[in-house]
């Protein structure tokens, strides 16, 4: 491991990132899925599933309000400490390593596994960093794990 000498000549790396990607949906996967949410709310009526048709009429306006938010501009940082998320700091000590999947234009991340097991996968889009510099500076301090070659499935089907 590099000195603290060495260590001090990396500037932190700071960036900003959407909350989460927000689609923009045609007005025919509206019409489809109000259609779909009616049919199945017709039928737990007919069926005297009250509460299923509750569920039904939750998830639509959970949907309504969520079309209207706009993500939220989360603030990522990487210095001499640690990692810093809209925030929430973690220090190296709590993670245990730290790998890059980096295929553009579909996917450029940074993942970070903590050492918690309550604490889950911290994943951050790399947006327009360079993922040398970024490696570079994390090695410093963590260790890269070299045999993560593709997105976790939970990023991919998310």
């Amino acid at each position: 491991m590099p000195d603290k000498k060495e260590k001090k000549e990396h500037q932190p790396l700071k960036w900003t990132f959407p909350e989460y990607i927000k689609y923009e949906r045609r007005r025919g996967w509206y019409f489809w899925t109000l259609l779909i949410a009616l049919i199945i709310i017709i039928h737990s009526l007919l069926t005297a599933n009250w509460l299923f048709a509750l569920i039904i009429i939750m998830l639509g306006i959970i949907l309504v309000i969520n079309h209207r938010a706009e993500p939220a501009t989360m603030e990522f940082e990487i210095n001499h400490d640690g990692i810093k998320l809209s925030g929430k700091s973690y220090r190296y000590n709590e993670i245990n390593k730290f790998w890059i999947i980096y295929n553009p234009p579909e996917v450029k991340s940074l993942y970070f596994d903590m050492k918690s097991p309550l604490h889950p996968r911290l994943t951050v889009p790399l947006e327009k960093e360079n993922p040398v510099e970024v490696k570079s500076f994390l090695r410093q301090y963590l260790v890269e794990d070299l045999e993560q070659e593709q997105e976790p499935f939970s990023d991919t089907f998310g």
